[in-house]
C-alpha cells in the first residue's frame, strides 16, 4: 500500500462535470492512500475577502486549461484519480479517514431562479461566513450567538461514467453531488464502476449543512481529507450505499421526492436481502420498523435525494461491507 500526496493545481482539477476523456490527476493501485486538497469558488473568486485567496486557489481560477473545463456546474474537483485494475462490475470502496477545512471561511450563495423558494427570495445574495476552527463552531448570523457545530464532508464524490459530459450538478448511481452530511470522517461510501479505473473524482467541501440543502448552498469550504481507495470485486450494489461508525445508509435519487424515496426504500431492501438473506417481504417490514428515510437534498436539479439510514445496533451477530 503506498501513499499519495495530491495537491489542486491547473493539472489537477477540473470543473462543471465528469468525464472519462479528461487525464487522471492520480494514478494509484487498489488500497492505497491519498492526502487530497480541494478547494471551491471558482466562480466567486473575485468576490471572496482575502482570507479566502489562496496563491493556489488564484493559479486555479486564473490558468484552469481549456480541456478540463468539462460542464456547467460550480464545482471544482480534485481528479480523477484511475485505480490500476478496476473494470465495470466493480465497486470502489471510499473509506474517507480523515476530512478538514483549509481555511478559516466559508461561503454560502442564494442563486436565482434555484433552491426551495424561488420566487420568495429571487435575488443572488452571497455571504461569506467565519470558521472558529479552534472551537468548531461557525456563528451565523454574526453576533447573534447562533452558533452551528462544524460537521465537515464532502458533497462530491463520484466516477465517470461513459458519456463525454456530465454536470457535476446531479447526483446518481454513480455518486457525484450527493450531498450527504453524513458522510463525514470515519465513514465508507461504495460506488458502481463505470469505466476502467473507476476515474474517482472529489470536492464540494461543505462545513455545515442542513438536511435539504434548501437555500442551495451549505458553508461551501476549500477542504482537504486523507482517503483510502479500494476496488471490491465481491459486492454487488447499483447505487451508492454507504456506512458510518453507526448506521448503513442508502441513497435514493429522483425527480420528485417520492421517486428518491422509492429508489431508497428499494435499495434498502435490496441490501437487506442480499446482505443478511432475509425475504424481500421481511426487508420491507423491517423498512417500516427500523428504517428512518431523510431528505438529502431537493436542489441539485433535476434530481432530489433521500437516504435511508439503518441502525447497525439492530444487527446482534454484526454486518460486514
Amino acid at each position: 500500500m503506498t501513499h499519495h500526496i495530491l495537491k489542486a493545481t491547473p493539472n489537477t482539477v477540473h470543473l462543471g462535470g465528469f468525464s472519462h476523456e479528461i487525464a487522471p490527476a492520480l494514478i494509484i493501485e487498489s488500497g492505497d492512500t491519498v492526502d487530497v486538497e480541494t478547494y471551491t469558488g471558482y466562480y466567486i473568486y473575485k468576490q471572496a475577502p482575502a482570507e479566502f485567496l489562496t496563491p493556489e486557489l488564484v493559479d486555479i481560477c486564473q490558468n484552469l486549461p481549456p480541456e478540463r473545463k468539462i460542464a456547467g456546474g460550480p464545482h471544482l474537483l480534485t481528479g480523477p484519480i484511475y485505480i490500476q485494475g478496476a473494470e465495470p462490475g466493480d465497486i470502489l470502496e471510499v473509506k474517507l479517514a480523515a476530512i478538514k477545512p483549509s481555511l478559516p471561511v466559508g461561503f454560502n450563495a442564494i442563486r436565482t431562479g434555484w433552491g426551495v423558494l424561488p420566487h420568495q427570495f429571487n435575488e443572488p445574495a452571497l455571504r461569506f461566513i467565519h470558521l472558529d476552527l479552534e472551537n468548531n463552531v461557525a456563528e451565523f448570523p454574526v453576533n447573534s450567538g447562533i452558533k452551528i457545530p462544524l460537521k465537515p464532508f464532502f458533497g462530491i464524490l463520484g466516477v465517470a461514467t461513459p458519456e463525454t459530459q456530465r454536470s457535476s450538478i446531479p447526483p446518481g448511481c454513480y455518486g457525484g453531488n450527493i450531498d450527504n452530511c453524513e458522510l463525514q470522517a470515519g465513514s465508507r461510501i461504495f460506488l458502481p464502476v463505470f469505466v476502467p479505473g473507476a476515474l474517482f473524482s472529489i470536492g464540494d467541501g461543505h462545513s455545515a449543512q442542513g438536511d435539504g440543502e434548501v437555500n442551495v448552498t451549505a458553508i461551501e469550504t476549500s477542504m482537504n481529507g486523507t482517503i483510502q481507495l479500494k476496488i471490491r470485486k465481491d459486492l454487488q450494489v447499483t447505487a451508492p450505499i454507504a456506512e458510518t461508525a453507526t448506521d448503513i445508509i442508502t441513497m435514493g435519487f429522483g425527480e420528485t421526492l417520492d421517486a428518491a424515496l422509492e429508489q431508497a426504500l428499494n435499495n434498502m431492501i435490496d441490501f437487506l436481502v442480499g446482505f443478511t438473506k432475509i425475504s424481500p417481504e421481511d426487508a420491507y417490514v423491517l423498512c417500516s420498523l427500523a428504517v428512518n428515510f431523510r431528505i438529502t437534498q431537493v436542489v441539485n436539479t433535476p434530481q432530489k435525494g433521500v437516504h435511508g439510514m439503518l441502525s447497525k445496533n439492530v444487527f446482534v451477530n454484526g454486518i460486514n461491507l
